[in-house]
């Protein structure tokens, strides 16, 4: 290993862990990952749950949630420690951030697929820890595959948001089955959301904009509300 890359990786590292005092932020040069992954690569390398009941926020959210099995402290008891909102494919968590500081009562889960962009997800939310204490408690991110594992995480009615935001449009129709909103896949959605809950989309691309009113108006579970906000 040379040593221009033997800097590069120190200075990576120092700049995703920084220290207690400046909580340097991680920077996404150190973080490189695809634009795009295939959900259906088996190639999975994270562990999944067999059903929510096994999963450990506490290692999520240590100020929120208690330990499965153990009793909840007095801090914990106020807060509902289910993850009620959910950011599907939160690329480097601005949004789940921000989604943080709106529902503070909430927790907010990012989820991600790409492993380095999730690590770096992780990091900026420590770092934001540090910063501010007591606050950015009620946000993670998880590195699984959210079109295989969702009912491995939440239960029945669980959800009460769910964001899909600039989702990958996959133009090629031998693809479109990689789409994250499919009729399949609502199905599965509705599965986890409460009565009422909002499945919200946003993209840049007008054919996939059609494409997911199309397959979520023909979706019984869901009522579609469409606004369209093209630049000129």
């Amino acid at each position: 290993m040379g040593k221009r890359e033997r800097d590069d990786r120190h200075n990576g590292l120092e700049a995703a862990t920084g220290s207690k005092a400046t909580a340097k932020h991680p920077r996404k040069q150190f973080f490189r990952a695809r634009a795009h992954s295939n959900p259906f690569n088996d190639n999975t390398t994270f562990d999944v749950p067999h059903s929510p009941e096994e999963v450990d926020w506490s290692d999520h959210y240590p100020e929120r949630c208690s330990k499965p099995g153990e009793a909840s402290t007095s801090g914990q008891e106020q807060y509902d420690q289910l993850v009620r909102i959910v950011d599907v494919g939160c690329g480097f968590g601005g949004f789940s951030v921000k989604l943080a500081t709106l529902f503070p009562d909430k927790l907010i889960l990012g989820m991600e697929i790409r492993d380095k962009v999730a690590a770096y997800v992780r990091e900026r939310i420590a770092c934001l820890r540090r910063e501010h204490p007591g606050q950015y408690q009620n946000v993670s991110v998880l590195r699984t595959n959210a079109m295989k594992f969702l009912p491995n995480y939440f239960r029945k009615g669980q959800l009460e948001k769910m964001f899909f935001l600039f989702a990958d449009p996959h133009f090629k129709v031998a693809n479109h089955r990689r789409r994250i909103i499919q009729p399949c896949l609502l199905t599965e959605y509705a599965h986890i959301m409460a009565p009422g809950g909002m499945l919200y989309t946003i993209t840049d691309v007008p054919e996939l904009a059609d494409w997911m009113v199309r397959v979520t108006a023909n979706a019984l579970s869901f009522f579609v509300a469409f606004i369209s906000l093209w630049a000129a």
